[in-house]
């Protein structure tokens, strides 16, 4: 018979080929354990990878798109802090035109609050020329918008230039109020009257920085609340992620265990099954 034969032993095949399975198994489990992951691999489920690489690529987008939100955030909140200082600084620079309004004062007085008005609109231009951020700055006389990719398919949100076009605009309402003739003789013989031109040119100003002040205001919390959605979309998605490759570590320790005394065992069968020719020897000995 066949299970007497020295040449041929059919029960360790079996041990042999149940023993490689478990071993196969146990080293699944140990790498599904090591790595946290039940598919790793297009050798694991060819699918499910597949799947979990085009979501990889979609995080990776959306953390590309948060990066460009907070870059764009950054622009226009240094933009909107030189507004902001602008126009803190306007209510020192009406005193000084309702002061250069009065025509009571000596031409020295006249001078001294000339200087002081022309030292204000000096430090406008400084806050414009400081609101950069990362080589983009919006208050500047040739700013471009900032358009700035929203969501994966491409949307933008747009942070509005504040150069205007011709006589509109911040740099250029500040280089025309700061180069008007101030503290004159007008027509009929009063500052006030050459004032009134100045002041019209003061309130075009206001009314820019007003309006500016708005519209970065809005864009920026625009931008704040794409950034805050997609962080959640981000959360979202890796948890969904995660449902598809993730391993059950408390199932697959259980299952370590499983294995490992299926290996002891199979080993065991093995070395039992491998002691059957050993058994013929004893027939020939006697």
């Amino acid at each position: 018979m066949a299970s007497n034969s020295i040449i041929t032993n059919p029960e360790a095949f079996v041990a042999l080929r149940n023993l490689e399975r478990t071993n196969e198994s146990l080293s699944k489990t140990q790498q599904r354990i090591s790595t946290g992951l039940k598919v790793s691999s297009a050798q694991d489920d060819a699918s499910n990878f597949a799947i979990a690489q085009g979501i990889r690529g979609d995080v990776k987008a959306l953390g590309a798109i948060t990066q460009g939100l907070n870059n764009s955030k950054g622009i226009g909140n240094v933009a909107l802090a030189g507004v902001t200082a602008i126009s803190d600084l306007l209510t020192d620079v009406r005193q000084k035109l309702t002061e250069l309004a009065n025509g009571g004062i000596t031409s020295a007085q006249r001078a001294i609050i000339k200087a002081d008005f022309d030292k204000l609109m000096s430090q406008a231009m400084s806050f414009v020329d400081n609101a950069n951020f990362n080589g983009r700055n919006l208050l500047i006389s040739n700013a471009t918008n900032v358009n700035t990719i929203s969501n994966l398919n491409g949307t933008n949100l747009t942070l509005s230039a504040r150069s205007g076009t011709g006589t509109t605009g911040i740099v250029h309402l500040i280089k025309s109020l700061a180069g008007a003739t101030i503290g004159v003789t007008g027509a009929a013989g009063d500052p006030g009257n050459a004032q009134s031109v100045i002041i019209a040119q003061y309130k075009n100003l206001e009314t820019e920085i007003n309006t500016s002040l708005g519209a970065l205001g809005s864009e920026i919390r625009a931008l704040n609340f794409q950034t805050d959605f997609l962080s959640t979309v981000v959360d979202s998605t890796e948890v969904g992620l995660g449902n598809i490759v993730d391993a059950d570590l408390a199932r697959e320790s259980a299952e370590l265990t499983a294995l490992q005394v299926r290996q002891q065992l199979g080993v065991q069968v093995l070395g039992i099954a491998n002691q059957q020719p050993q058994i013929l020897l004893g027939l020939l000995g006697q």
